[in-house]
């Protein structure tokens, strides 16, 4: 058993601390923001008043926070992670965040003697309540064996991709795939619609074939269906395609369709629609073809 300190228990990041429960982990919370969530509390859950407490009480402390701010904050702040830092501690960040600030991150970590590793995740809600992440590491293969028997309680596909940034880069590198493969899906659904195919119809046929992927089942459902209810906001997805053209501007790198899928949900984003799954990228794909493909 280990205690592990959870900070960040929203839609991922509260299925992730319930699995470590059920692998037989002691979990323990900040309660500094939000309180923590009455049902882990209940299946032996402890609520410390700071971070700064909740890491003190912890041998591992994960982060599992929207944007890189917020893990700054929860790390340096003066009550913060860092604080209560010794040589015998580790820090796992599997929020999505800025490699380069991921970087500078573990270093400052590391000065303390605690190890760290970037470990940001895929797979939305449905993986993390079913224990079937994919989770991208970046960090020292000793950090990595040691966080191994806990990432497994959360995950199924893990790779140690580098030193630390490199789960980072791999988790951006994710995000742009998912988001064209929306996009395609999105606008292949709104074409047979318009032009007259039933598109559930179509989405059954196409999974038989090359076309076929795990964005095509999933999000092609919630597409026809209407359900976009938040897997993934897309206002994260925003945020994290940000990070993808921001770090191709710096490397002197081209990513023209991650510009207009970032397009396309900054548009939903103005049509109230900064909270919906990124799945409903294809009503902006409607409202540009004056068609609903939900008749």
């Amino acid at each position: 058993m280990t205690t592990i300190a959870f900070i960040g228990t929203g839609i991922m990041g509260k299925p992730m601390a319930a699995n470590l429960q059920k692998a037989g982990h002691q979990l323990v919370f900040s309660e500094a923001h939000s309180a923590a969530p009455v049902e882990l509390i209940a299946n032996g859950g402890i609520a410390y008043p700071t971070v700064k407490a909740a890491t003190e009480a912890a041998e591992v402390i994960i982060l599992m926070v929207p944007n890189t701010p917020q893990v700054a904050a929860v790390l340096f702040a003066d009550d913060g992670v860092v604080s209560a830092l010794t040589a015998d501690k580790m820090v796992i960040d599997m929020s999505s965040i800025c490699p380069i600030e991921t970087q500078k991150f573990a270093e400052k970590v590391k000065l303390t003697g605690a190890e760290y590793l970037d470990a940001p995740v895929s797979g939305g809600e449905v993986g993390a309540v079913n224990a079937a992440l994919t989770i991208m590491v970046g960090g020292s293969e000793s950090a990595f064996a040691r966080a191994q028997p806990l990432l497994t309680s959360m995950g199924k596909n893990i790779t140690l991709v580098g030193d630390n940034g490199a789960g980072q880069i791999c988790k951006v590198s994710n995000q742009i795939i998912v988001a064209l493969n929306i996009e395609a899906v999105s606008e292949a659904l709104v074409f047979a619609s318009k032009a007259g195919a039933d598109p559930a119809r179509v989405r059954e046929a196409l999974m038989g074939g090359f076309a076929n992927s795990k964005i095509l089942e999933v999000h092609g459902d919630r597409m026809i269906k209407g359900t976009f209810d938040p897997g993934f906001k897309i206002a994260l997805h925003k945020k994290d395609l940000n990070l993808a053209l921001s770090g191709a501007a710096a490397l002197g790198v081209s990513l023209p369709n991650t510009a207009k899928a970032l397009e396309l949900f900054e548009q939903c984003s103005e049509m109230g629609g900064e909270n919906w799954d990124h799945s409903a990228m294809i009503r902006a794909i409607e409202s540009q073809s004056n068609h609903e493909i939900r008749q």
